[in-house]
């Protein structure tokens, strides 16, 4: 009887503790997403996306408000994102015609018999788009990834992980700008990555330290203890001499907050999100913000992407130490599937401090949220085979570019100012010959008792007009290696001297 007591008294423990640790869990999909900058779309098409394996599509109303559907028409499923936003505000697909409202709801379906077939037809719930729950915080456009009254109930019930201080008005707050890039390597292996403070000099030499010099010893002390929905925070000791603490803090399910505090009691922090698109891939959307010492100074930022610059070259430049860590976390992640992905603690070997966020982060994924991202229906786990084209490894125009409203404006007019510097040098250079010409012509009647040393040398306006030709078409060439930029950046560590 005192055994079967026990039993009984075990299975309850184990199915009390299963609830626990199943209310515990974490829950992807009843999050908030940033899934893009509001400031670098153009408002006037649809745009692709995906979160969790869902794709998506974002448009905005003749209201300025965005939206988002699922990625297909209920008519015969072709992608809505290949469709047009009308000038009523309503989203068309380009297939068949069909128009949606914000809602979802089809308020156009121009091969019907007639309009009473037509409100029937668009009364039916079948032929609505799948809306999610959409907003806009700090110039991000965030997604909650269930559709449905329920999920817009819970959504309304949990707030973004947004920055406070770019909700701060104080004239100490400096905020730059967004930066965005789809990144291939998986959501965990960008936390991973930001999580571990030691590679900062190795990985980005020339840019953050010095591999040579600046690898060295630190502890990493637990600043919050771990949560299944607030994630943890680790510090770094002993800091910088100007530091007063250092801090890495994870909010699930996209931000890692890096704060640094400087003993003139200036700030900067980092904040960092990466969005789980689709297996081995990840978007990035970070930036820096920089709080002033009381005395009005500014800290040091993040390298060089703290100095003033056009956003645009801020976005071109970021590819310089992206793909710094990129050429790692891609190859990483494949090691680390073909030697079983759910036996990470088992297959590393982290004996130093430094790596305690990392594992710390990797038991969280493990034992509070299920081991990774669901994602959805049949989502392949799609790695890049860059041994069969390497530039697509370091592909900047499909990842970036092609989606930013702001370096597609500024790569136009650099090929505008290219191409004007072609024509100018030209231009400088027919000058030339027609001065030179024009002096050989003279040359011809003036008699030889007349001729000086001056008289032999060519005139002021033709070795202008080559210095101008010259200067034009090294600026054409300079400008085409900018604008290569917007395309493609290749990197290697061993050429990274």
């Amino acid at each position: 009887m005192a055994i079967e007591t026990n039993l009984q008294d075990n299975l309850e423990n184990q199915t009390a503790q299963f609830l626990q640790d199943a209310e515990s869990t974490f829950q992807w999909t009843k999050q908030w997403y940033p899934v893009a900058v509001a400031e670098f779309l153009d408002s006037s098409r649809p745009h692709a996306l995906q979160l969790l394996g869902k794709d998506l599509v974002l448009w905005q109303d003749n209201s300025g408000q965005w939206h988002c559907f699922e990625d297909f028409c209920p008519h015969r499923l072709a992608p809505l994102s290949e469709g047009r936003i009308e000038s009523d505000g309503t989203l068309l697909c380009a297939y068949h015609a069909w128009r949606f409202d914000s809602q979802g709801n089809c308020v156009n379906i121009p091969q019907s018999k007639d309009r009473e077939t037509e409100a029937r037809n668009c009364a039916n719930q079948k032929s609505c788009a799948i809306v999610y729950p959409t907003q806009q915080l700090q110039d991000l456009i965030w997604v909650w990834p269930e559709s449905g009254a329920v999920a817009e109930v819970e959504s309304q019930a949990r707030k973004p992980r947004t920055v406070p201080e770019l909700d701060d008005p104080s004239s100490r707050v400096v905020k730059p700008f967004w930066n965005i890039r789809d990144l291939p390597y998986g959501w965990d292996f960008f936390m991973e990555n930001v999580a571990d403070p030691a590679h900062v000099p190795v990985s980005h030499h020339g840019i953050m330290g010095s591999r040579y010099e600046d690898a060295k010893y630190y502890d990493m002390p637990r600043v919050r203890a771990i949560s299944t929905q607030e994630g943890f925070a680790f510090g770094i000791t002993p800091t910088a001499s100007n530091v007063v603490q250092a801090v890495h803090d994870f909010q699930p399910p996209c931000q890692m907050r890096v704060t640094t505090s400087f003993k003139d009691g200036g700030k900067l922090i980092l904040a960092l999100y990466a969005i789980p698109t689709r297996p081995g891939w990840c978007r990035h959307i970070g930036r820096q913000i920089l709080i002033k010492n009381d005395a009005g100074k500014t800290p040091p930022g993040l390298g060089f992407f703290a100095l003033p610059m056009p956003k645009w070259l801020n976005h071109i430049l970021a590819s310089l130490f992206l793909h710094q860590d990129l050429i790692f976390l891609h190859y990483q992640e494949k090691i680390v599937a073909k030697r079983g992905a759910n036996k990470w603690l088992e297959t590393v070997y982290t004996p130093n401090p430094q790596d305690k966020a990392v594992i710390a982060f990797r038991q969280w994924l493990a034992k509070r949220a299920g081991n990774g991202v669901p994602w959805e229906g049949n989502c392949n786990h799609q790695l890049l085979d860059p041994k069969t084209d390497p530039e697509q490894l370091f592909d900047v125009w499909t990842t970036h570019t092609q989606n930013c409203r702001v370096c597609q404006d500024a790569l136009k007019n650099i090929n505008r100012l290219r191409i004007l510097s072609y024509l100018g040098a030209i231009l400088c250079l027919f000058l030339a010959l027609f001065i030179d010409g024009r002096y050989i012509a003279m040359q011809a009647f003036t008699t030889p008792e007349s001729i000086s040393m001056w008289h032999t040398l060519p005139p002021l306006g033709f070795g202008l007009a080559i210095a101008g030709a010259i200067l034009l078409a090294l600026t054409g060439y300079l400008l085409k290696k900018l604008s290569r930029l917007f395309y493609v950046y290749k990197f290697s560590h061993a050429d990274n001297d």
